[in-house]
């Protein structure tokens, strides 16, 4: 059993989010901000729904929780997101100043950390694999999906 607060807790909660897309048609990756042990954004994938490929569930995420906090910093929020942030996103969570990043399946082609390990903000704490598999298999199976 999970604890609730922990980085499996949070991360099953971007599972939902990217079990979200996944239904929708999109790339099913979830992603959820956390200030204070509370949820305060919950987003998805949506580039395919809006036409618009800086969609990422991260970028709609920065968004919401700045605008639910009323400033352009995160850096007392947490980050969960299914699949690791690519350039894009890790650039805007280094501008952010977001304080964590957790993220569950490794992106071997375009995850950021392929490019530098230092994207994002020096502050920010870096936790990776959490519920490795289940991100990582949802994924494969809606390529596994796609292709047929």
């Amino acid at each position: 059993m999970h604890q609730l607060f922990s980085d499996e807790y949070y991360m099953k909660k971007a599972l939902e989010e990217a079990k979200t897309a996944y239904e929708k048609g999109e790339i099913p990756v979830g992603c959820i901000v956390v200030c204070k042990n509370k949820i305060i954004a919950r987003c998805y994938n949506l580039t395919q729904t809006l036409n618009d490929v800086t969609a990422h569930a991260e970028m709609q995420a920065i968004t919401a929780a700045s605008n639910m906090l009323g400033g352009k910093y995160l850096t007392d929020c947490s980050l969960y997101v299914t699949l690791e942030p690519c350039v894009m996103c890790a650039g805007a969570l280094n501008w952010a100043q977001i304080g964590k990043v957790v993220y569950g399946a490794t992106d071997d082609k375009r995850g950021f950390s392929l490019y530098s390990t230092t994207m994002l903000h020096p502050r920010t704490e870096i936790i990776t694999g959490v519920l490795k598999d289940e991100c990582s298999s949802m994924l494969k199976n809606f390529f596994l999906n796609r292709r047929k």
